[in-house]
C-alpha cells in the first residue's frame, strides 16, 4: 500500500512538471513580438502627431486594425493571446525583453 501511494505521488509529480499544453489560437512567440513591436511603433507614432486627444483615440484603432490584418488574425486572437500570455509572468517578461530588443535595433539601424 506504501509502494502505491508512493506511485501515485510520483505520477503526480511527473504530471504537474511537463509543460501546459498551449490552447489552439494562441500566437507563438515569435509572432507576439512582431504584433507587440508593430503596437508599440503605432502608439508611438499616433502620440508623436500634432492633434487632439480626441483625434488620436479615434485613428489609433484603424491603424491597430491595420495591424491585425497585416498578420492575418482578428483582434481577439491577440487579446486571448495577451491574456495567456499574461498569466506567466515570466514568459511575458521574456516577451516584452524581446520587443525592447526589437525595438533598440530598428532604432540603431535608423541612427546609423
Amino acid at each position: 500500500m506504501k509502494y502505491t501511494y508512493l506511485a501515485f505521488a510520483f505520477i503526480f509529480a511527473l504530471a504537474s512538471c511537463q509543460e501546459k499544453d498551449v490552447p489552439e489560437n494562441i500566437l507563438s512567440e515569435d509572432q507576439m513580438v512582431n504584433i507587440l513591436v508593430d503596437i508599440h511603433l503605432t502608439e508611438g507614432f499616433v502620440q508623436s502627431l500634432s492633434i487632439p486627444y480626441d483625434s488620436s483615440k479615434v485613428l489609433y484603432p484603424i491603424l491597430e486594425k491595420q495591424i491585425f490584418e497585416k498578420y492575418g488574425i482578428p483582434d481577439s486572437v491577440y487579446i486571448e493571446s495577451l491574456e495567456y500570455y499574461l498569466r506567466d509572468v515570466s514568459k511575458m517578461e521574456y516577451l516584452y525583453e524581446r520587443t525592447i530588443d526589437s525595438l533598440t535595433v530598428r532604432e540603431k539601424n535608423i541612427q546609423e
